[in-house]
């Protein structure tokens, strides 16, 4: 326990730190601009910037998007939804607190806990525990420059093995942060919350640290929570060309569970938990320390990159038991970029490898009224090792269009050791290894438009989560497989940006997540199954000048992403063609906004999902559809200050946010997350 000793230690020192960046004048002493008024400090070799980074991002020949901070800068910017809402095929839903469910073509829908489907990284370094798991409570989205999202297969560049992608969240260093940074913000059901930062450069070092505080009473009964953060990174330029870079993140964070309900209970008394949860006092308790390492080498063309993190987690978890788990995970990684003319043609390489592994010391109580500890019931260790080596060559067969070839190999075992003396043995070991091989083609029609096109394979091994979640032996839960077809658009011109993307995945051995209720599961494979759909994003500044003029008029800006989804069975023999439960088939994230060039903003928004969806394979009951109205608005005041305000569902319409799912659902069955009301925040930020 001594690991979270020093988070909490840490955290200290950070919130510390917080306070000093709020308070401006305390701060600057600590680290000073490298470069001399007038001149631009050096960029970092680990960390592209923003710019960079789309160009970078773009060179794939799939649906990928870059979301720069400033999307959720003015924002209460609590959970992933504030991040990716206008990301089209990916379904952030707010649960309570902070916990959100995140799906990118409908990956890990059958699971509404812990996090599966999708990696999770920072500065390209993985955050997902060995078996794949993610708790992404704990990043604090107010600390990132930009988010890159990587859709299903087009992910290999960071060797990612789930069948959602990725989406890899990137820090700001000593080269483009605030020298000082302050924000507060308050809002409806008690949200409160403090964040500062303070970043600069001293000759060839350069540093940046966040902390945050944050309380919520929450909408629901029994979804009060609160939790403090604190993250860093320090980069020493060795040589021009070498830079090395030292991350931290510790988390302290407590949240109060309130529970799925029947659907009439979600739609008719909101606020009501769950009794069980009320009875047995359901928490998600979490401290946590990592430590992390990444160092680039450029040599001609030639870009290594190397490095390794570990993580101290210690999660404390009252529900149907008492869950006591230690992680220690561990990991490294290594990828090399190449890029150079052959034969007169340009050609770019990525080779690389990710080695994680780590344990989990799995204790789970009784969970006695009040969520008291009671009697021991199993203690096991639970070992995770993934391996996974890719490459992938772009090479331009005529100017502006190039082909693309790559391929994944990736091997993972799941091992779990008793350590409970009783008559049951729960050990057991499950090995698993594929090879995701990929082609497409990029082609840049001018500057500013891209068409691609590609056919990738797909691997997924389980997690624990879908091997063992009560005190039983491993299951043998196989592998998900998937084979993707996919060709879209993207581009920008001065006043129009779009992203477009159809795709049709078939998927083999899919994992179904059962909630039976009372803390019971029931994990299988489907047999075959589609996902399929479309991804449509853009922006229009369809009017401009109307009360400002000149090289920086005002504009009215509408920005929209439409995401349609048909996720079914495929000839099952129990569920023939039913629809895959848990997503809604259309769902759409829409904003006009107007902007004048004096600083200020405001305009309505709306979350529409018209047609409702089903919560289980029979396909015997649904959700219910639903219109939210928005309202945001702000000013910059000048480069140092700015205000917002952010009302959501200003109609307090009562609808459905989240689902777990089952097999076959009843109107008693307790499936079903309400939304939050109306609530209304508002932030102010100060900088420097």
């Amino acid at each position: 326990m001594r690991h979270i000793h020093s988070a909490r230690h840490l955290l200290g020192v950070a919130t510390a730190a917080s306070a000093l960046a709020a308070g401006g004048a305390a701060a600057q002493v600590q680290l000073q601009p490298l470069a001399v008024e007038g001149t631009r400090p050096a960029e970092s070799l680990t960390v592209p910037t923003t710019d960079a980074a789309r160009t970078a991002i773009e060179q794939t020949p799939g649906a990928v998007s870059l979301v720069p901070g400033t999307q959720w800068a003015d924002t209460p910017a609590t959970t992933l939804k504030d991040v990716l809402d206008y990301t089209p095929g990916v379904f952030v839903q707010p649960k309570w607190g902070e916990d959100s469910r995140l799906s990118i073509r409908g990956s890990g829908l059958s699971r509404n806990f812990h996090m599966r489907g999708v990696a999770i990284l920072q500065d390209g370094v993985p955050i997902n525990a060995s078996d794949g798991s993610s708790d992404f409570q704990e990043l604090d989205v107010t600390g990132f420059r930009y988010a890159e999202v990587f859709k299903g297969a087009n992910a290999l560049r960071y060797g990612s093995n789930t069948i959602g992608g990725a989406v890899n969240f990137v820090s700001p260093t000593g080269y483009d942060a605030d020298l000082v940074q302050g924000r507060a913000d308050l809002g409806s059901f008690g949200f409160r919350r403090l964040q500062g930062s303070a970043g600069g450069v001293y000759g060839t070092v350069d540093g940046y640290i966040t902390g945050s505080w944050q309380e919520q009473d929450g909408f629901r009964d029994h979804s009060a929570g609160r939790s403090t953060r604190a993250a860093g990174n320090v980069g020493w330029k060795i040589a021009p060309d070498l830079e090395t870079r030292f991350y931290f993140n510790a988390t302290d964070i407590r949240q109060e569970i309130p529970g799925s309900v029947t659907r009439h209970s979600a739609l008719t008394d909101p606020r009501r938990a769950a009794a069980g949860n009320l009875v047995q006092h359901y928490q998600r308790n979490m401290d946590s320390l990592r430590v992390a390492n990444k160092t680039t080498l450029r040599i001609g063309g030639t870009t290594f990159e190397v490095g390794g993190y570990a993580v101290d987690k210690h999660l404390i978890h009252p529900i149907f038991q008492y869950l006591d788990y230690e992680y220690r995970d561990f990991g490294g990684f290594a990828r090399v970029t190449d890029e150079r003319d052959i034969a007169g043609h340009r050609n770019r390489l990525t080779v690389g490898v990710n080695h994680a592994f780590g344990h989990v010391d799995n204790r789970q109580y009784v969970n006695l009224p009040g969520a008291v500890k009671g009697n021991l019931l199993s203690r096991s260790k639970d070992s995770s090792q993934t391996t996974t080596v890719f490459a992938e060559n772009a090479f331009e067969v005529v100017q502006g269009v190039s082909l693309i070839a790559g391929g994944q190999y990736v091997r993972a075992t799941r091992k779990r050791e008793d350590r409970l003396p009783d008559a049951t043995d729960t050990s057991g070991e499950n090995d698993y290894s594929f090879f995701n091989p990929k082609v497409g083609v990029l082609w840049q029609v001018d500057a500013g438009w891209q068409v691609f096109a590609n056919v990738s394979r797909s691997g997924e091994a389980p997690t624990f989560g879908e091997l063992n979640f009560t005190n039983v032996v491993l299951a043998e839960t196989k592998a998900q497989r998937a084979t993707t077809f996919e060709v879209g658009t993207r581009g920008r011109r001065p006043d129009i940006t779009w992203d477009v993307a159809l795709y049709h995945m078939r998927l083999k051995n899919e994992f179904q997540f059962f909630d039976l209720g009372g803390g019971n599961y029931q994990v299988t494979n489907a047999d075959r199954t589609i996902h399929q759909g479309i991804e449509a994003a853009g922006g229009w500044a369809f009017a401009k000048g109307l009360f400002a003029t000149g090289s920086d008029p005002d504009r009215l800006w509408i920005n929209a992403a439409y995401t349609f989804s048909d996720f079914r069975f495929d000839g099952d023999r129990n569920w023939g063609d039913n629809d895959l439960p848990g997503a809604p088939r259309h769902f759409l994230r829409a904003e006009l906004l107007y902007r004048n060039p004096a600083g200020f903003y405001f305009g309505p928004n709306v979350e529409w999902v018209p047609t409702a969806y089903h919560v289980d394979n029979a396909n015997t009951l649904k959700t219910e559809s639903y219109a939210l109205l928005g309202f945001r608005a702000g000013w910059d005041v000048n480069e140092h200050v700015s205000l917002f305000v952010d009302g959501r569902n200003l109609l307090d319409k009562r609808y459905i946010a989240s689902t777990s799912v089952a097999a076959v659902a009843t109107p008693a069955s307790a499936l079903f997350e309400p939304g939050t009301g109306t609530a209304v925040y508002g932030g102010l930020r100060l900088r420097w």
